[in-house]
């Protein structure tokens, strides 16, 4: 019995600590999702792992078409969109490893440069699976704020504290 429910808050902890360590990216930085930010230098310069969340924030001029191809993407096709959203502020989880693509579907953002592609790889950071695959859509809508490297260590204190103290 002892043997159980060790392993149950062990289990329990480990599911907490993984939400810890999830990163919340800015899509486009401090600038956000608008015409002006460069999507590929933002993009390259980030680390994408499964867990986190894309939090795009944007004006009403603007909104997030997710695209279910690279050649859908290179060619701005907005009209082949898997999935759509609209409210200047949405956030979109990172569910599994592969190649997300995602423009802006106002007429005209997307050819002058507004979109971007993520290339999520797996929590422990191996390789994503192969060029051109995407996951399914998931995504939510709301204002929460980013979850900044002393908050992560807030929260993985606290949870080693609770397990001391159950175990």
């Amino acid at each position: 019995m002892v043997i159980s429910y060790r392993l149950t808050v062990v289990v329990i902890a480990a599911v907490f600590l993984q939400q810890a360590l999830a990163v919340k990216h800015t899509v486009g930085g401090s600038q956000g999702w608008e015409e002006s930010t460069d999507f590929d230098s933002w993009s390259s310069a980030q680390t994408f792992k499964v867990g986190d969340e894309l939090e795009f924030k944007y004006s009403p001029l603007h909104n997030v078409a997710e695209l279910p191809s690279e050649s859908a993407f290179k060619q701005c096709d907005v009209s082949a969109a898997s999935n759509s959203l609209s409210g200047g502020d949405n956030n979109v989880k990172l569910t599994k490893a592969g190649t997300r693509y995602f423009a802006c579907g106002t007429s005209g953002h997307c050819e002058q440069g507004m979109k971007v592609k993520i290339t999520t790889v797996a929590a422990d950071g191996s390789p994503s699976s192969p060029a051109g695959s995407s996951t399914t859509p998931a995504a939510t809508t709301g204002s929460t704020s980013a979850a900044g490297p002393r908050r992560q260590l807030i929260s993985i204190f606290g949870l080693m504290v609770f397990v001391t103290i159950l175990v």
